[in-house]
């Protein structure tokens, strides 16, 4: 199958990180990229979650989380703790 050439701009700090991650696995950045557009080309879709929500404090199971625990606050009562500060012993 006859090669060509395709030029990205990429931050110069990532390029060094994707190289030596490239390289810890024994592949090359060349072979990674092929890899990825070949994934991309057979599944049809961008093979991971591409996502704005970068804290996990928001994912979707930590915040059905929250929504039961407030609701059980909500029929117990529940206790209120308060977080003291704390001492170290010397």
């Amino acid at each position: 199958m006859a090669q060509t050439n395709i030029n990205i701009r990429m931050d110069e700090e990532l390029k060094r990180q994707f190289d030596a991650f490239c390289s810890e696995v024994g592949m090359s950045m060349t072979t990674a990229i092929c890899v990825f557009a070949k994934t991309v080309v057979r599944q049809h879709r961008i093979p991971f979650e591409i996502s704005t929500d970068s804290d996990p404090f928001y994912s979707p199971s930590n915040m059905e989380r929250l929504r039961k625990s407030a609701a059980q606050m909500e029929r117990t009562g529940g206790t209120i703790h308060e977080i003291g500060a704390i001492v170290e012993d010397d």
